[in-house]
């Protein structure tokens, strides 16, 4: 989260906040796409109550800050990332209980509600809001400090998720796994690519651009399973939950290894057919304000005018530039 903030420009970061586009996002996102996408899905699979409650309380819970890192990754708009995740971890305080109220009556009559870790979201947003806050003023101050404070960030978060996998698969086991149905493993594949299609299309519509519906996507799909996990611990007794409670793991996998594939399809479309170097390599600004794409430059930009077939001449007066 330090690192994440180290790419955050001020400037950038005040004109999402005076258009609180992000806000509407994450809002429409996390708390409209995602509960329905769960609900759907645990009634069209016939889950029973105990899978199809572990399934909703992940699709209610708000973005991840797992979205913000695969955005970087993405080549992704790094202040509307942060901004949704903040929002959304925002918001969660009163729309999650009210989602929850709303669809898990087709399972149980049981008020989850009140067994809501208010303490755990308050934790989770206290976790992302403070190290980005100090990676901001980082940058502000510091942009070469900065820098490096990113490049080691990465690394670290390398080496963190390598032992996470490691550790995942020593722990579940085949004995656990077997336990968990086939209709559940079908839901953990599918319930993270609805969000990244839902999510995209929907900045699509908003007529955003490329990198910006990146970090959309992204984090539509990506959900804070730490804290539906804790959700799970507090409201339903072990002996009820059985290998349920692996079911937010199992989502935070396949959510971490479809963004994986899309995020390296798109860096081999990058490299191989833009023929545009990584912008994350040595000796560059690591800020994301300074990655551009193709497509939001103007091509009419110092372009090469024909005046007959025999002939061709410079403009000498390109026009400007659009504003990135």
């Amino acid at each position: 989260m330090l690192g994440l903030g180290c790419t955050v420009d001020i400037s950038q970061l005040g004109e999402h906040v005076r258009r609180p586009v992000g806000v509407l996002l994450a809002l429409v996102c996390q708390f409209v796409i995602m509960p329905l996408v769960a609900f759907l899905l645990a009634l069209a699979f016939s889950l029973d109550d105990v899978a199809a409650m572990a399934v909703l309380l992940c699709g209610c819970c708000p973005g991840g800050n797992l979205s913000n890192i695969l955005s970087l990754l993405a080549n992704g708009e790094m202040n509307l990332s942060i901004i949704m995740t903040i929002s959304s971890t925002l918001l969660a305080l009163v729309l999650m209980p009210l989602c929850l109220w709303i669809y898990s009556r087709a399972w149980i009559n049981t008020p989850v509600v009140n067994l809501m870790p208010f303490g755990a979201i308050i934790l989770t947003l206290c976790s992302t809001l403070i190290p980005i806050g100090l990676g901001v003023m980082l940058r502000y101050r510091y942009s070469r400090m900065a820098d490096i404070v990113l490049k080691v960030s990465l690394w670290s978060l390398l080496v963190t998720l390598v032992m996470l996998f490691i550790l995942t698969g020593a722990m579940l086991g085949p004995e656990l796994l077997s336990t968990i149905p086939p209709s559940v493993y079908v839901v953990a594949v599918l319930m993270p690519l609805c969000g990244y299609a839902a999510g995209y299309g929907l900045a699509a519509l908003f007529d955003l651009p490329p990198s910006s519906c990146r970090s959309v996507s992204l984090e539509t799909g990506c959900q804070n399973v730490q804290l539906c996990t804790a959700i799970l611990k507090l409201a339903f007794p072990p002996q009820l939950m059985g290998g349920m409670y692996m079911f937010p793991l199992l989502y935070a996998l396949f959510q971490a290894a479809e963004a994986g594939v899309f995020i390296l399809a798109y860096r081999m479309y990058r490299k191989k057919v833009l023929h545009k170097p990584d912008p994350t390599g040595d000796g560059e600004d690591m800020t994301y304000q300074r990655f551009q794409d193709d497509e939001d430059i103007d091509s009419s930009y110092g372009a090469v005018t024909v005046s007959d077939p025999n002939t061709i001449m410079l403009d000498p007066c390109p026009p400007d530039p659009t504003p990135v």
